[in-house]
């Protein structure tokens, strides 16, 4: 059954990457994927695990199989549930800011039409919200941003995905920046102070490279194909630009305000994100961006409309993605030393068997959060390895596992946003932009190397 079960995210997988020559929706393949994997699992009566706090917990000796597998399950869906709620929420709150005109506060100031200049100011913006807010929520922001200053979405989409690449390397330095880098943060693994002082710069590099790169690039010479009167917001006269700024300073506050919440009461940042997505939609029940507002258009602007048009599919294909990555991360395997692992955990450890130079094996780590979910990737590094907090292997980590993803669509979560929002084709993201983005990581991996032996 273990073959079974690897067999079938293997399938899931190309499905996924072939959604367009096989015209199938991509979330059916995931949410396929997820199911079939822990049917077998339960079918096979595999054994599974689950890591803690650093601790490994299975079957107990007099424990109940099924009961067992269930409450492994649970434990699994429950963090699922935390990135879907928080996801759910972000994109809820950036579509009331849209819907009362709140994002053309900034688009209205935006003149620009050159490519060019596009480009620098998008990925510089995404770059440092990201580390305010986190990648996944920037991306969501930026790319609704870009549904207003690009129309034309073979355009858009060179845009949104330097935004994804700009977004991965801004929240690779910031301890709320990148879920990996949370995880290390909260598991007392990494400093802020250090954080920010080794990863800075590498991640400056992987997001400049790509980006002059692009530069040279045909499709970034000339202007913006856009109408001349792009910049100005028809629909937000002065009456109403008050009201739309006021949603936005709302909806963004409330996003720069789940760390903060984090950080006051200790819960999980879901949670934060409940709040925000309650404070803004009050307010936004008691103001609209237009002077001349009868009833009946009341509802163009209410919380329900904002829900109607998140993009429930793309939630979904992330429920398979990460289920189907739990069964990998659960079934049990015996390593080497004859002790019961994950089989995620086991592959780690076969990996820096193989190859006995630390950095290239965390620069392949990089190379695979890019396949597979980058969460459980770095969880088994902090369970095999017991270097001091701050010690170099953790902050490589961070970036390694914060800016790998953005090799492929579907290795980040601000990729995901980014394909479900915008319908960003696997394979012309594999063509057009991997490339890109692995010249960006393995641009900064080499500078953090040289960068970190600087300061030390």
């Amino acid at each position: 059954m273990l073959t079974a079960i690897i067999a079938s995210f293997i399938i899931g997988y190309v499905a996924i990457a072939f959604e367009h020559p096989l015209k199938l929706d991509k979330t059916v393949p995931a949410l396929l994927m997820g199911a079939v994997m822990w049917a077998f699992v339960s079918l096979g009566h595999i054994d599974v695990i689950y890591v803690e706090d650093n601790e490994y917990y299975t079957l107990p000796p007099d424990g109940n199989y099924y009961d067992w597998m269930l409450k492994v399950l649970l434990h699994h869906l429950g963090k699922i549930a935390e990135i879907l709620f928080f996801l759910i929420g972000a994109m809820t709150i950036v579509e009331l800011v849209d819907l009362h005109k709140g994002f053309s506060v900034i688009t209205n100031r935006i003149r620009t039409t050159n490519k060019k200049k596009m480009l620098v100011l998008v990925s510089i913006l995404a770059f440092l919200l990201s580390a305010i807010l986190d990648n996944l929520t920037t991306t969501i922001v930026l790319v609704s941003l870009l549904r207003r200053l690009v129309p034309d979405k073979n355009e858009r989409i060179w845009y949104a995905s330097m935004v994804i690449i700009a977004a991965n390397a801004g929240g690779a330095f910031s301890p709320i920046g990148d879920v990996t880098t949370t995880m290390l943060w909260i598991g007392k693994k990494v400093s802020t102070l250090h954080l920010l002082e080794n990863l800075v710069v590498p991640s400056v590099v992987c997001l400049v490279v790509p980006m002059i790169i692009l530069m040279f690039k045909k499709e970034f010479q000339g202007n913006l194909s856009v109408p001349s009167n792009r910049n100005f917001d028809e629909a937000v006269k002065s009456e109403g630009l008050l009201s739309s700024g006021t949603m936005l300073m709302v909806g963004v506050g409330s996003l720069i305000f789940v760390p903060v919440f984090k950080g006051l009461t200790h819960l999980p940042p879901y949670m934060g994100m409940i709040l925000g997505l309650g404070v803004t939609w009050l307010v936004s029940e008691y103001i609209h961006p237009e002077e001349d507002f009868p009833e009946e258009r009341k509802k163009m602007y209410s919380a329900h409309t904002a829900l109607s048009r998140i993009e429930m599919s793309s939630i979904l294909f992330f429920l398979g993605i990460l289920l189907a990555v739990a069964a990998l991360e659960s079934v049990i395997v015996i390593n080497a030393a004859g002790d019961p692992v994950g089989l995620l955990h086991h592959l780690a450890e076969m990996l820096q068997e193989a190859i006995p130079n630390q950095d290239l094996v965390i620069i392949l780590i990089g190379v695979f959060s890019a396949i597979i979910d980058n969460v459980p990737l770095v969880a088994a590094t902090m369970g095999m390895y017991s270097e001091p907090m701050d010690a170099e292997l953790w902050h490589f980590i961070a970036y390694a596992a914060g800016t790998g993803g953005s090799m492929l669509i579907i290795g980040s979560a601000a990729g995901v946003a980014a394909m479900g929002m915008e319908r960003i084709d696997f394979i012309w993201y594999l063509k057009k932009i991997a490339w890109l983005a692995a010249a960006g990581f393995l641009a900064g991996a080499l500078v953090f190397i040289g960068w970190y032996q600087l300061l030390n």
